[in-house]
């Protein structure tokens, strides 16, 4: 079985099995010259035989475990009829939704059609992604795509999405019921397209006072694992509440899912205690340190293995990589996670 998927069902590897959020992207050089060529973000999210290309980049550089799926997860709305664009400079754009909004405008009739070229993708990547590398799916939970759709795009505390689940929790809920049944079949079909383990992203989870969290974050995302593990018993799923903090520890035990990603502000010796004897921990480098490199990265390498290396682990960062990473910084964090067991059990990196 693949090292990564292993890690992901409960076993315990030396070195640790490692993958990055957001690997593929523009801390390196042949990401941002294919980028510049695509055209869009999104022309480059929808075409199979690009972000193919885009998703191998940083696993045949680094010789990674895990070769996440090039897309994002504002693909959902879009897919049920919201217009989504992409402003550079600024981020994801989307024409907002708000408390008055007759929730009939989305439709998830066409949804499948519209993310045929993620299900092509996935399909290409089974024949091109190495033997012992795993193909990661993935998708935004709904309280974190619901707060897109609703502010129009990114926010600072999103403000607005968090007084109408207040003012209207009833129609809050069907906004949040219909994220929950189209994210379920989406990560269904990713597996059947190819994933053999999926993510699911929370990123604005800690926004939530504790009993929002557990209405608006967790409870739907154990829908959407328990619908996922249903239908793909043998697929493990990644759950990611960024910012739960102690609530991780809830998250653990009523997910339903076989791992969590933790957040780089989450205590490496409360986590070992406290998460990893119900679930396979994944996390969680900072990744202004990533950034940083030299002997601070190291340091900070070394620590993550040796507290939580000796449990189900896979080594990956507490938020996507930054743009501005030197890519040789990666280069001196896998040199550190693999040593010389890069070369003994078959992975490779430049």
């Amino acid at each position: 079985m693949k090292p990564l998927l292993r890690a992901l069902k409960g076993k315990t590897l030396d070195p640790p099995p490692v993958w990055m959020m957001r690997q593929a992207g523009r801390y390196l050089p042949e990401y941002r010259k294919l980028r510049s060529q695509a055209g869009s973000f999104l022309d480059l999210c929808m075409t199979p035989e690009l972000a193919e290309e885009v998703t191998l980049q940083p696993i045949r550089r680094y010789g990674l475990d895990g070769a996440i799926l090039f897309s994002d997860i504002l693909v959902v709305p879009q897919a049920l009829g919201q217009k989504l664009w992409f402003e550079e400079g600024i981020g994801p754009r989307l024409e907002p939704l708000d408390e008055t909004a007759d929730l009939s405008r989305l439709s998830s009739a066409a949804f499948h059609e519209g993310l045929q070229p993620i299900y092509e993708t996935l399909k290409r990547l089974r024949k091109s992604v190495p033997e012992n590398v795993t193909r990661l799916g993935f998708a935004g939970a709904p309280w974190t795509v619901a707060s897109y759709m609703i502010e129009g795009g990114s926010s600072r505390d999103f403000f607005k999405s968090r007084l109408w689940a207040y003012r209207d929790p009833d129609g809050f809920g069907k906004l949040i019921d219909l994220l929950v049944e189209v994210t379920s079949e989406y990560l269904i079909q990713q597996v059947a397209a190819g994933a053999e383990a999926v993510q699911l992203f929370d990123s604005w989870a800690g926004i939530w006072p504790d009993e929002g969290f557990r209405r608006w974050s967790l409870s739907p995302s154990r829908r959407i694992i328990e619908k996922v593990r249903k239908d793909c018993p043998d697929v493990p799923v990644i759950f990611f509440p960024r910012g739960a903090g102690v609530l991780y520890q809830e998250c653990a035990r009523e997910s339903g899912a076989q791992a969590l990603s933790l957040d780089s502000s989450v205590p490496l010796e409360w986590a070992r205690d406290n998460l990893q004897p119900h679930v396979t921990l994944q996390g969680n480098l900072d990744p202004a340190c990533l950034m940083a490199g030299g002997a601070a990265l190291d340091e900070a390498t070394r620590r993550l293995m040796s507290v939580l290396g000796k449990g189900p682990f896979v080594f990956n960062l507490g938020h996507g990589i930054d743009k501005t990473t030197p890519p040789e910084n990666v280069d001196r964090m896998m040199q550190v996670i693999r040593g010389k067991s890069a070369q003994q059990d078959g992975r490779t990196f430049q």
